[in-house]
């Protein structure tokens, strides 16, 4: 009897998508973002019968791991992290398909080893597999896993044909420009660019995927998206927690590299970009390239600088007394790395020119959330604008990527009464209240995308180059004034006061971020 008359939920499983025959290859298999999000990501997507019907996981790491117990772990993990509990008849068909493999990532024998592995499988099945390897570890180890599948020719296999070999790399993508150069270049060496697949998991948040469709399949916004209607544009990216564990990598890092380099300066290239001339992956990344290498260079001087740095002190967060970042486990006294970064950006083209860009990221603040505010100018100042008695407010639209996500527009109305009073109010759209709350994992959605060759959501080298072109001279200039022109701001806050003056130049403030 096949499987899928054994399990009705198998029927159809490599139909929706066209997955081919495929083996995910985990590099770092026992490490947290593994067990918190790809497997449970891998099992989801084995629910919602998107997992090619031939499907293998393999898990490689330094750790010597029998597949039986590497089998329970990811069961556990299943258990733990899915927002779908697990199912024991798919979890029966799924489960003797993962495997561990044992080796160091600089050992070209594992990786020989591997590939006689694969070969098995693929003996047995009858048919080539397509190979999905995806590097989830930390990233001085990212070049000798690329250059060994390279070595071993696991790189090259099937690269003529519609199962080449592919691979998922993890930011960060490089530390400054000089790093991400070289590392586009160890991969290129291995691979071609249509293999490779970095991964920035806020792009497979909905919300996100929402912009496209927020602004081209709606014909009242994109009249407006340009210079002409818009005042400015806020990103903000902001977290309540502080370093927690990983204190000891975040001061090798900041703000600026973890946050802004990457998930922020994605937010700005969707918002801001020229219509595709179609949906194909390579279209939608060459516009985001144009609108990321059309920012002007930042001002870095101490006066008028387009730049404020900072990092949280102690204060309280959700009612709660938080330490400062110095007094953090693995934080060192004479620490210079920022906690806070805000930037005010110009983009030089057609749509934009005088239009500013401003962005935020920072941990211990006020609340946890992701929006992008699109701030239209106001009306002429003829009507409503006499007394007290006319609230109003700029209309704006907020795109919130997390939590609660979904988008809000800010209107004036009249309040009402026999007196002509206006006031500000808000029309709401929220994902979980329109399409329920059980919305798929960004990884499930990137997972899925690679197995089938789709790029749209993943950074092209030139593109990941063009922003580390942007942000590296910040770097540069702030590892040159070491402590100083370093900001302070209390854990629960919106961030220091300069930050404020940002905008305060233009004539803007920063939103409260809220609903």
């Amino acid at each position: 009897m096949e499987d899928s008359q054994r399990h009705p939920f198998l029927r159809n499983l490599s139909k929706h998508r066209g997955a081919p025959s495929t083996a995910i290859v985990i590099f770092g298999a026992s490490g947290d973002l593994t067990s918190r999000k790809l497997i449970p990501a891998i099992y989801n997507l084995g629910v919602d019968n998107l997992l090619p019907a031939d499907f293998f996981l393999l898990g490689f790491g330094r750790k010597d791991i029998p597949n039986d117990e590497y089998r329970e772990h990811a069961r556990s993990s299943i258990d733990t992290f899915s927002r779908r509990p697990l199912n024991p008849g798919l979890w029966d068909h799924l489960g003797p398909q993962v495997y561990y493999q044992q080796g160091g990532y600089d050992e070209k024998e594992a990786y020989i080893s591997l590939a006689q592995h694969v070969d098995e499988l693929e003996k047995k099945l009858g048919r080539d597999l397509q190979l999905l390897f995806y590097i989830s570890t930390p990233p001085q180890v990212f070049e000798p896993i690329l250059e060994n599948l390279g070595q071993s020719g696991l790189a090259k296999r099937n690269v003529d044909t519609p199962l080449f070999t592919k691979v998922i790399i993890e930011k960060p993508f490089g530390k400054d420009l000089n790093t991400a150069q070289h590392l586009n270049q160890v991969i290129l060496h291995q691979f071609e660019e249509k293999q490779v697949y970095r991964i920035d998991h806020y792009l497979g948040k909905e919300t996100v995927q929402d912009l496209l469709v927020h602004r081209f399949a709606n014909a009242i916004f994109e009249p407006i998206w340009n210079r002409e209607y818009v005042d400015c544009i806020q990103i903000t990216v902001a977290e309540d927690i502080g370093v927690g564990s990983r204190g000891g990598y975040y001061d090798q890092s900041g703000a600026l590299r973890d946050m802004v380099q990457n998930h922020t300066m994605q937010l700005l290239s969707l918002i801001a970009m020229e219509p595709p001339v179609s949906l194909d992956p390579e279209a939608i990344r060459d516009e985001k390239v144009k609108v990321l290498k059309a920012i002007q260079p930042l001002k870095l001087g101490a006066k008028d600088s387009d730049v404020v740095r900072a990092r949280y002190d102690k204060g309280l967060v959700g009612g709660n007394p938080v330490l400062g970042y110095l007094d953090e486990d693995g934080i060192p006294d004479a620490s210079a790395t920022e906690t806070y970064a805000a930037l005010r950006l110009s983009i030089n083209n057609w749509r934009w020119k005088g239009v500013p860009f401003y962005m935020r990221s920072g941990k211990r603040m006020a609340r946890r959330v992701s929006e992008i505010a699109i701030q239209f100018k106001r009306p002429p100042g003829i009507l409503f604008s006499e007394g007290t008695r006319f609230d109003l407010a700029p209309n704006t639209m907020v795109l919130r990527i997390q939590p609660d996500e979904g988008s809000t527009l800010l209107l004036n109305a009249k309040v009402p009464g026999l007196e002509t009073r206006t006031q500000p109010v808000k029309m709401h759209f929220h994902y979980e209240t329109t399409f329920g709350s059980n919305t798929p994992e960004a990884y499930e959605r990137l997972i899925l995308d690679s197995m089938v060759g789709d790029n749209t959501l993943f950074i092209r080298g030139d593109e990941t180059e063009a922003s580390w072109k942007l942000v590296t001279p910040i770097l540069d200039h702030w590892k040159e004034l070491g402590i100083h022109g370093l900001e302070q701001y209390s854990s629960g806050s919106w961030g220091p006061l300069p930050s404020e003056r940002l905008l305060w130049k233009n004539g803007h403030e920063w939103r409260r971020p809220g609903f």
